[in-house]
């Protein structure tokens, strides 16, 4: 890809959002029932390829049962409200009722209280009694100190995640975490990002991660950009990562998974973050609009709640149905937000998919992004 010129000192790549593409139909259809959108990660095979964000707005023990139970996988942020909290349900209700220009310093308030590693084996073993595949996240900055925890809880999956993460971080104060060494050593099977590059892509499988998230910042109610600068269009952010999979597969024999970490909220999102590439994709946004999330009426991030640099805030969000009517439906709507994997399901039958692997080879087009005003339109016909 030719590069942009800037000025007489900087030029750049062209990046591409996922509203700035579209899939083209194949020249074969199939019939949606003989479509597999199933995915496998590490030993665990899933009927949905997604992985709910661990936002405390969205993944509770129960909703992690309840997203099992359909056939995807919820992430519990283990540094979040329920292991700081014997009783966090109140709090949820307060946090959801915020003013969202004044929401920041309450929340920041609320996440002082210390992290118990008593309750993260507790929630751990909650979400294991209810039959659902125990997955927790933590930051980087935590992994190490609850690393005994998590073996104890026999946690069955960890996603290691912040606004980017590296395989080399640089610091004078303090020991930074090997990811390569950490992911040996324990053993427990381990999600790593964001990245939104090949080269940090590429370094990240080299670690032993299993899957690879890739964004930064895209989340609806994070503001890392705006905030930080720092970012990648989604489309472009996934197309590389799925290329830096190629690479290391033919360096090592061993594929990790690309999960896409973007502001996915409806069916033709999620088909095209797989048409770039990816192998499944992170929702929170979407989920978080669940009349049965863990917070129904608000959405927030967890770099919201950052001591000294919070980014995004608390978000008010009209619920639009169930967890089960978001992901496998029925739905109601013409604005693609329910029934979004039946929606993946029809997308890959109209381009002659059967699997996901096969999907990830489709035609992509760059066309004109869609104007809200539009969608609008489109949406109440």
């Amino acid at each position: 890809m030719a590069d942009v010129e800037i000025g007489a000192g900087k030029s750049a790549r062209r990046g591409y959002g996922l509203d700035e593409i579209a899939i083209v139909p194949s020249r074969r259809t199939r019939d949606a029932s003989e479509v597999d959108i199933g995915w496998r990660l590490d030993a665990y095979k899933l009927e949905l390829p997604f992985l709910a964000s661990p936002s405390d707005a969205v993944v509770s023990p129960s909703t992690a049962s309840t997203i099992g139970s359909l056939g995807g996988l919820g992430a519990l942020n283990l540094e979040g409200l329920w292991t700081r909290y014997e009783d966090p349900a109140p709090l949820l209700a307060e946090i959801a009722r915020l003013d969202p220009r004044t929401a920041t310093p309450r929340l920041q308030q609320i996440y002082a209280e210390p992290v118990k590693p008593t309750l993260v084996l507790e929630r751990i073993g909650e979400i294991r009694s209810s039959g659902a595949i125990a997955c927790g996240a933590l930051r980087p900055q935590r992994a190490q100190e609850l690393a005994d925890t998590l073996l104890k809880a026999e946690l069955d999956l960890l996603v290691i995640q912040g606004t980017v993460v590296s395989a080399e971080h640089v610091a004078k104060t303090g020991e930074p975490l090997n990811l390569k060494t950490f992911i040996r050593q324990l053993d427990i099977p381990i999600v790593v990002g964001g990245c939104s590059s090949f080269q940090t892509a590429l370094h990240l499988m080299r670690t032993g991660a299993v899957g690879v998230l890739v964004g930064a910042g895209a989340a609806g109610t994070g503001t890392t950009r705006s905030v930080l600068g720092i970012g990648s269009p989604e489309a472009t952010a996934i197309a590389d990562a799925a290329g830096a999979r190629t690479r290391h597969l033919e360096e090592t024999g061993v594929y990790v998974q690309v999960i896409a970490d973007a502001s996915l909220r409806r069916g033709g999102d999620i088909a095209k973050a797989i048409a770039c590439g990816a192998d499944a994709v992170m929702l929170g946004e979407a989920l978080a609009r669940a009349s049965d999330s863990a917070a129904p009426g608000a959405s927030w991030g967890t770099a919201a709640w950052h001591r000294t640099l919070p980014r995004g805030g608390v978000e008010p969000v009209t619920p639009s149905g169930t967890i089960q009517e978001i992901l496998i439906g029925p739905g109601r709507e013409g604005d693609g937000e329910l029934n979004l994997f039946g929606a993946l399901r029809a997308s890959m039958a109209m381009c002659g998919a059967a699997t996901i692997r096969e999907f990830q080879r489709s035609e992509i087009v760059v066309v004109p992004p869609v104007d809200p005003t539009e969608r609008a339109g489109l949406a109440s016909r």
